[in-house]
């Protein structure tokens, strides 16, 4: 994975450029956000980064000088590919920094096609670095097979338009027509085998796969990508891996390439395939021209979807777990294109549960770490798995929600009897009088009372008493007995007792006190 540090000192800012990038390229990016650059240096000395995004103006250390230290080799001479991002009145200071090779200035607010364009240059510049920094080392024919592989994989990646002339002269050399099989084995934990391993299962049980299949690479993803001439070699692999009962292996393949160029449609294609075991659990073989045809495209449900929302908090489960089926249309799931579901889960995300976090702040970390897992439901091997996490997510939601109207409601009722406790001190107070007319039930406030103020009722009371007492007793002019009355307390001997209870001196001495 790319190892990749986010440096803003504004939270919202750093997490929501996480979050696009997360959804963006599930699985390729690990990410690390730090508020200042001395923060961000200090994680970039215990693990350097391959990129770096920083903005300008940070306190404690900005990102120029972040830049400055990172280039005097504070990074242990590691040199990362910096992304600035600048506001607009900070644009020009920002451009000063090109003499530590920034790869590319981003004005905020940050656009999603900006961002993501930096980041596909920068991988492409990468792989192109390392490429020619191999050449160096090593002119042999595994390498040129290799930097035959590398290439062919970056039109993978980054083929949009017009392929570079060295990737033309390698597509020049496919073997027509061909299909394009991309294949993935999951464990029963749901991890997935890297593609070394799955190739190496693979040859195992039927052989090597170059004397079969052209071309064998890995993607982007880490999914093992083969090259055949036709769909008898994907067949015959996929019968070997069902009679040994290999159930974790899925392959998707594509249609007929009849022309080099068509090589990254098929790609896409064998890995649209493959996404389609998401809906088919015991799939290990799904063919793209069979599994497209005919398949069921809804309006994504906008009217549900707030209906949903509104029903967070309100327990009503049963309700909530119908709209959920209506908005994924679990009846048709079946005959579903998956660009339904994929429009149903992210205006799920954005419209119901990043508005719930917008509205009612971070919820528990339990709840936030299962948010960040349902948020790409590919994430999950089956969509049955997303459905249920996202259920569970739901209903955990609606729980905090509740939780924190709770919070708020018992709050103001304890705001509203320590007023009213303030304010009638002087009468016999008791707690039955205040739970009633605050309208909650005896026991439970004095459970919340205690949780609310730390102390219970009788010996805040006698708190409250005894300092209005101390401000009459300041004043000098009244008995005893009288401030006792006024304060509410039945007679000065009991005021004595409370009045040393809690001051470690008697009312008089106190008065004494104060004439001193």
């Amino acid at each position: 994975m790319i190892k990749l540090l986010i440096v803003d000192d504004e939270k919202m800012i750093r997490q929501g450029l996480k979050t696009m990038i997360e959804r963006e390229y599930p699985g390729v990016y690990r990410i690390e956000m730090a508020g200042n650059g001395a923060e961000a240096l200090e994680r970039f000395r215990q693990e350097p980064a391959d990129i770096l995004i920083t903005d300008i103006r940070m306190p404690v250390m900005d990102g120029i000088t972040l830049l400055e230290r990172l280039a005097a080799g504070a990074g242990n001479g590691v040199e990362p590919a910096v992304v600035i991002l600048s506001g607009y009145d900070d644009f020009e200071y920002a451009k000063s920094a090109i003499r530590y090779r920034v790869k590319d200035y981003l004005l905020k607010p940050i656009r999603r096609d900006e961002l993501f364009g930096s980041l596909e240059r920068i991988i492409k510049e990468r792989e192109q670095q390392g490429l020619e920094a191999r050449r160096m080392e090593l002119e042999t024919e595994s390498y040129r097979k290799e930097l035959r592989t590398s290439r062919l994989r970056s039109l993978l990646m980054l083929g949009e338009g017009q392929p570079e002339p060295e990737v033309q002269a390698e597509l020049e050399q496919l073997r027509l027509p061909f299909i394009v099989g991309v294949l993935n084995y999951h464990y029963t934990d749901g991890t997935r085998m890297k593609p070394g391993e799955v190739q190496g299962m693979l040859e195992r049980l039927s052989g090597r796969l170059d004397q079969r299949f052209t071309e064998i690479l890995t993607d982007w993803e880490g999914k093992l990508v083969l090259i055949g001439q036709d769909k008898t070699c994907f067949l015959e692999l996929a019968a070997k891996a069902e009679a040994r009962e290999l159930k974790g292996l899925v392959i998707g393949i594509s249609g007929t390439g009849l022309l080099p160029a068509e090589l990254r449609t098929c790609y896409k294609e064998a890995c649209r395939a493959l996404q389609y075991a998401f809906l088919y659990p015991q799939a290990g073989f799904i063919d793209f021209e069979e599994i497209v045809e005919n398949r069921l495209r809804f309006p994504v449900p906008e009217e549900e979807l707030r209906k949903l929302l509104n029903m967070l908090g309100t327990g009503r489960e049963k309700e909530m777990k119908q709209l959920l089926a209506v908005i994924f249309q679990t009846e048709h799931l079946n005959d579903l294109d998956l660009s339904y579901l994929e429009a149903a889960g992210r205006s799920m995300n954005e419209r119901v549960l990043d508005e719930v976090f917008r509205i009612h702040g971070e919820a528990s970390v339990e709840v936030l770490k299962l948010y960040r897992t349902v948020g790409n439901m590919y994430n999950f091997r089956h969509f049955h798995d997303y459905y249920r996490a996202l259920e569970h997510l739901l209903i955990s939601v609606g729980d905090y929600i509740m939780g924190v109207r709770s919070v708020h409601t018992e709050h103001a009722d304890m705001k509203e009897a320590l007023n009213y406790i303030n304010t009638h001190y002087a009468r016999p107070l008791n707690m039955a009088m205040v739970s009633n007319h605050v309208s909650l039930n005896y026991s439970y406030f004095s459970e919340a009372f205690k949780a609310y103020t730390g102390e219970s009722f009788v010996v805040y009371l006698k708190k409250v008493r005894i300092e209005h007492a101390k401000q009459l007793l300041a004043k000098g002019s009244h008995r005893l007995a009288e401030v006792s009355e006024a304060v509410g307390i039945e007679n000065s001997k009991q005021f004595a007792r409370v009045f040393r209870e809690l001051e470690g001196i008697s009312p008089a001495e106190y008065r004494a006190k104060l004439m001193l």
